[in-house]
């Protein structure tokens, strides 16, 4: 019996996620083989490469002149126009560039190169947008992975599988499914933790299938399993498509019993449901035995541990995370003596000494236990996690953290003005999360504010508050986000949305993953004034977008702190360098007005489908297009 673990695409390539490292030692400690793959990092590598570039690069100059070419456009064909043209500078000068960028990233020296740095992240963001426009209409980054219809059906999943419109799909037929054959595991699971990672999951899996037909394909994760508890018992077996088996929770346990069902001639199918609330006592550490060093985007390992798992507040009105259909997992911890021995011996085989603890959040307690028992263990361990604001973490406390190894924090503040937070039931007043916030920052430890404005009911003078708080904490906050409420299923507002004062809550007919969920207020909410000063507040930090150094609780953000100190983001960020210069090629179509009358056109579309009918599909976007008149050549 051997299983194989895939982390699929398209996330963080900086660092290994905990997944398949905890599922694989489980399995190990079972008595069964295993083969680990980060699909993630060695696609990306993949992707990277200046030949793959180069061929990205053609098909783009092959699918401009294709459209350029033509007697008109559509709509559609509009959009892909000039998807395709503002690509054609990028597909210009990345393959050429990608693997000194790429090695950049992985160089001890020009890592911390402020300039550097800031170049190689812009070249392989640039990849990622010729990558996309090979495909186009195709968007992606690393943190989503979306077309105009994705995840709306089974046969929108399929049709954004196919060869031309998944980059990644030759690295899946290819490589991938050749080292698969040679290894010929009974079992491929597929570990998928975020939303910009389902659709390339199932790409992924119809790759797999095509080229192990009697492999036996489970599919398992958060992100999977909030779709599989949503949505109707009798259209599971439809979505799962290219799977036989999904497992909604926690799946240690699940993916042992599928295993040995596996092998003896009893699969599954359909939906199995894991555990969400067991003991992390006896749970070994993660292996990554197979993953690391591995091709990551990254001078030294940075390494995920879960020393705790769900949430021991629980109440947050907003809040729905983890593999439970609504709110979130009970709180557990692993015995901080169990923790500090773990973590000293991963970093004794790998070399690392910076760790990630991924969990929804660490109790004070838990932290304050885990630094005591590391720095009896020797020290020399740096670590991160998130952690609740809140009257504990007292002077006293954090400076027992920081001498514990505690490099950086993320917290919780969500709003500062008074009402929005008691409405949210966060559990802390705002002169809480501040105390804690500068006895963390007094300590020496890094920082981050998450907060977000639009809760249902805020005001604007409400949500500038929080602004203005962020803007206060300046000297004790070495990096903050704060972005805009989104409803999500299974939080207490999408639940019982007349409490919040929500008006209305809808889904999309059509939309049978039930991946939208869409609220109206009472009031119109804040609005431009607060996007502005958020806009403004960021020029006082050097922020970048998920995952670089400048973004939160990432890879390359501890590795920053762990050079530069708590500080690292508030020095004037490096002049971006600027791109070799490009001539764009001559357009027989006004690229300028058909980037404002197309755009505007595809936004009044959407507006008609999900504000007024309520209704979305190919064929009911397409239906409304086809009433437009098409573009056509300039003197045409």
């Amino acid at each position: 019996m051997k299983v194989a673990l895939l982390y699929p695409p398209l996330c963080d390539p900086t660092a290994p996620y905990l997944s398949v490292p905890l599922l694989a030692a489980c399995l190990r400690r079972a008595g069964i083989d295993v083969l680990a793959i980060d699909a993630n990092a060695e696609a990306v590598a993949w992707l990277l490469r200046r030949d793959t570039q180069a061929a990205l690069a053609e098909r783009v100059r092959a699918r401009f002149a294709e459209l350029d070419g033509r007697r008109s456009l559509d709509l559609a064909s509009q959009l892909d126009y000039l998807q395709v043209f503002e690509a054609l500078a990028s597909a210009a000068f990345v393959p050429g560039a990608i693997e000194d960028a790429v090695a950049t990233l992985r160089d001890p020296g020009r890592f911390f190169d402020r300039a550097a740095y800031g170049g190689a992240v812009r070249i392989v963001e640039a990849a990622l947008e010729v990558a996309a426009a090979s495909a186009a209409p195709l968007r992606i980054d690393f943190a989503s992975w979306r077309t105009p219809f994705s995840l709306l059906t089974p046969d929108e999943i399929r049709r954004d599988a196919g060869p031309s419109r998944d980059p990644l799909h030759d690295w899946y037929a290819g490589p991938l499914a050749a080292r698969l054959r040679s290894a010929n595991p009974s079992v491929v699971g597929v570990s998928v933790a975020f939303p910009g990672q389902v659709q390339p999951a199932f790409a992924l899996a119809y790759a797999v299938r095509a080229a192990l037909p009697g492999v036996h394909l489970v599919v398992g994760g958060p992100a999977i399993s909030q779709i599989l508890l949503r949505i109707p018992p009798e259209t599971v077996a439809a979505v799962l498509g290219p799977f036989d088996s999904a497992v909604a929770g926690e799946g240690e346990e699940a993916l042992i019993d599928l295993a040995r069902a596996v092998e003896a001639a009893r699969p599954p199918r359909g939906l199995i449901r894991g555990t969400c609330d067991r003991d992390l006592a006896d749970l070994p550490p993660p292996d990554f035995t197979g993953l690391v060093p591995g091709p990551y985007l990254s001078p030294a390992p940075v390494l995920p541990y879960d020393a705790a798992r769900g949430c021991y507040w629980g109440r947050c009105a907003f809040c729905h995370y983890g593999p439970v259909e609504s709110g979130i997992a009970r709180y557990r911890e692993r015995p901080a003596a169990t923790v500090a021995s773990h973590l000293r011996a991963l970093a004794d085989v790998h070399g690392a000494s910076l760790f990630y603890l991924s969990e929804d959040t660490l109790s004070s307690r838990g932290a304050r236990a885990l630094a005591g028992a590391l720095r009896e263990a020797g020290g020399g361990i740096r670590w991160a996690t998130d952690i609740r604001p809140e009257c504990a973490l007292d002077a006293e406390t954090c400076r027992a953290l920081a001498d514990g190894g505690l490099l950086a924090v993320s917290i919780g503040v969500e709003s500062a003005a008074p009402r929005v937070l008691a409405r949210i039931d966060k559990g802390v007043r705002i002169e809480h999360v501040e105390a804690a916030t500068r006895c963390l920052a007094d300590a020496g430890v890094a920082v981050e504010a998450m907060a977000f404005t639009g809760f249902p009911g805020e005001t604007t003078t409400e949500a500038l508050q929080t602004v203005a708080w962020l803007g206060r904490m300046h000297d004790d906050l070495s990096l903050f986000i704060c972005g805009e409420f989104a409803l999500t299923h299974g939080s207490r507002v999408a639940r019982d949305p007349g409490a919040f004062g929500v008006a209305e809550v809808w889904e999309m007919e059509g939309d049978e993953l039930r991946s939208g969920l869409f609220w109206r207020g009472h009031g119109p909410g804040p609005g431009a004034r607060v996007d502005d000063a958020v806009e403004s507040l960021s020029g006082r930090w050097s922020l970048r977008s998920y995952p670089w150094a400048g973004s939160l609780s990432t890879a390359h953000t501890l590795l920053w702190y762990d050079r530069f100190g708590p500080e690292a983001f508030k020095r004037a960020a490096a002049a971006p360098s600027s791109p070799p210069r490009f001539r764009p090629p001559r357009c027989r179509y006004d690229v300028a007005s058909m980037a404002r009358s197309a755009l505007e056109e595809d936004a009044a579309i959407w507006d008609v489908l999900v504000n007024r009918r309520r209704v979305v599909s190919r064929s009911a976007w397409e239906a409304l297009a086809a009433k437009i008149p098409p573009a056509r050549p300039v003197g045409g």
